[in-house]
């Protein structure tokens, strides 16, 4: 994961930190509560693609998603679908139906799949869903 992390920013020592308090617990993001998941998709024992989200308060949000990536190598592939809806029934297990996720706005590839499955504007910065479990139900 920390690798995959690290071909967008920062290390792989940077990532294996971060991501490793986040999973852990101690590393919480803004307004974030205790429960949170993560989902990798591998490809011949090689992790090739990873979700992660925590239920949240912020932007009266009951979720957010806090990563999304896949390998430059296995992208366009149907991947990241697979990996937001292992997300969205997670979040819809928990009764988190309201999900946010912070996207930077010249991120147009991520701006796209998060739409294509139901997202909308938030604010500039944020996206969300106001029913992720539209993605469970594929609507």
């Amino acid at each position: 994961m920390a690798r995959l992390r690290a071909e967008e920013w920062e290390t792989i020592e940077y990532w294996v930190a971060r991501i490793t308090g986040y999973l852990g617990g101690t590393q919480d993001p803004r307004n974030s509560l205790s429960a949170r998941q993560a989902f990798v998709a591998t490809v011949d024992d090689e992790v090739v693609g990873f979700v992660a989200g925590h239920l949240t308060h912020r932007y009266g949000c009951t979720g957010e998603l806090e990563w999304i990536n896949v390998a430059r190598t296995h992208r366009s592939r149907g991947i990241a679908s697979v990996l937001l809806r292992a997300i969205a029934e997670w979040f819809v297990e928990a009764n988190a139906t309201k999900v946010c996720v912070d996207v930077d706005p010249a991120n147009l590839s991520a701006r796209r799949l998060y739409e294509s499955h139901g997202a909308r504007e938030l604010n500039p910065h944020w996206l969300v869903w106001d029913d992720i479990g539209a993605i469970v139900r594929g609507g």
